[in-house]
């Protein structure tokens, strides 16, 4: 299933509801059919989810130090992390923060 956030701040992101529940799970907000992240809310929820990108950039970086992969070894094998996945929302939260304006999403 798809699902739509969108903010009059930025053009909509439609993503994968799998994608979209594990995200909006780390911001503390459950994926209902149909949700709201007020701009009072955004400050923590962008917090939320850099801190959890953050510590998943630690753990990679450990892992890899800890395996001492060689170059061509790591770039067959890198899956795309958090950050990449997180992108297009947490993009669209920093712009609906910055002009006060909230995001909404339904399936």
């Amino acid at each position: 299933m798809l699902i739509t956030f969108k903010s009059i701040a930025t053009p909509e992101i439609i993503m994968l509801d799998n994608l979209a529940r594990f995200l909006l799970r780390i911001i503390g907000k459950p994926l209902d059919k149909q949700g709201v992240i007020s701009h009072d809310e955004l400050a923590q929820a962008i917090a939320r989810l850099e801190a959890a990108i953050d510590d998943e950039q630690k753990k990679e970086a450990l892992a890899r130090a800890e395996h001492h992969f060689d170059h061509d070894e790591l770039a067959d094998e890198t899956p795309v992390g958090l950050a990449q996945r997180a992108f297009p929302l947490l993009d669209m939260m920093r712009v609906a923060h910055q002009q006060e304006a909230d995001i909404v999403w339904g399936i």
